[in-house]
């Protein structure tokens, strides 16, 4: 919570950046039920795909190693003179491979051919979302596949943006409405920077399903409005289809606002820094201790400021989630060197 004693906005934070040393906390989320489903079929060797500095990819290749599982990564465009960032994670843990951006704009089918080679003439390669569809035949005590040496190869789509992504953001919101948490009685205002929009709409089914009063307000980054309505209503639909056919209020929300979409005060191309947001988060860095990045989460953190300075309105707390997004500012300083130059100087 920000410092009251100076009357300056105050907000609650939830450091899920703090949940793995390396990975996102709301990429860790996504991977939480997709990577036991991928070792419950056996398998062995996980391929996806991402930028060059791609949060999803570097978090996919860390929580992989740490499972026994292999995963290959094709980043788009070519390998930096210096790898850093994500970059330099995903290169650590997982094999990365760089794709010319002709062959990367055709995703499907350069998943395919990588996953074909790497399974070889005796492996299996799936696709996650066939595991999916399929999940609820699949006993978890079949490991053959995996005893007998043969590779069995799982596709991922980029992001792991698909229904299973949001069991894992569900079950940090039971976590939170715990008693010793947060409870499950006041009223919360969640913001959420949203770049697909998943940790947002996962956040927003969890307190509907818990019948948690909390109120779940997404940042817009990367997509328009209707894009993320049809997002939402996609993974509505699946988590329902999945996981949740006996749950009628679902059908309910769909109808109702589940998450409340806003657009970004300073609305840019996703991925561009604007002049003084690199000392913006140096000014937050230095005060509170707290880092964020110019691409996710100081959008989130200036519209909790906002929402703070008027939450008497509705007696709502604000609440932002911290996601993420430290290993970004490593990428983004080769990006914007003069931006970064700026830091020389120290703090004014």
């Amino acid at each position: 919570m920000m410092d009251e004693s100076y009357k300056r906005p105050s907000f609650y934070i939830v450091r899920d950046d703090l949940l793995h040393p390396l990975v996102n906390g709301n990429k860790a989320r996504k991977l939480d039920a997709l990577l036991p489903m991928i070792e419950d079929i056996s398998g062995t060797d996980v391929v996806t795909c991402g930028g060059v500095q791609s949060a999803h990819a570097a978090a996919l290749a860390a929580s992989c190693a740490e499972r026994g599982l292999k995963s290959h990564l094709l980043l788009r465009g070519e390998e930096p003179e210096t790898l850093t960032g994500y970059n330099l994670i995903s290169s650590m843990y997982g094999n990365s491979i760089y794709v010319p951006r002709s062959v990367y704009a055709k995703r499907d089918e350069m998943l395919l051919t990588h996953g074909k080679a790497i399974a070889g003439p005796s492996g299996a390669l799936v696709w996650f979302t066939d595991v999916l569809d399929s999940f609820t035949c699949i006993r978890t005590t079949d490991r053959k596949d995996s005893e007998d040496g043969k590779k069995k190869v799982v596709i991922v789509k980029e992001g792991a943006g698909d229904a299973v992504a949001l069991l894992g953001i569900i079950r940090l919101v039971q976590y939170l409405s715990q008693n010793h948490v947060l409870g499950s009685e006041r009223p919360y205002n969640f913001v959420i920077d949203s770049g697909t929009g998943t940790t947002a709409i996962g956040f927003a089914l969890g307190a509907l399903i818990l019948g948690l009063p909390w109120k779940i307000t997404a940042v817009m980054l990367a997509d328009t409005f209707e894009g993320y309505k049809n997002q939402e209503n996609r993974l509505v639909s699946d988590f329902k289809r999945f996981y949740a056919s006996d749950l009628n209020d679902i059908d309910n929300a769909l109808t109702d606002k589940l998450v409340h979409w806003v657009h970004r005060d300073n609305p840019r191309k996703f991925g561009n820094v604007l002049e003084g947001e690199i000392n913006a988060c140096q000014q937050i860095a230095s005060q509170t201790g707290i880092l964020v990045d110019p691409i996710y989460t100081l959008a989130a953190w200036e519209l909790a400021v906002q929402l703070s300075q008027r939450e008497h309105e509705d007696g709502a707390k604000v609440v932002m989630l911290h996601t993420g997004g430290t290993l970004g500012m490593f990428g983004l300083a080769q990006r914007y060197k003069s931006y970064f130059s700026t830091l020389k100087h120290g703090l004014h």
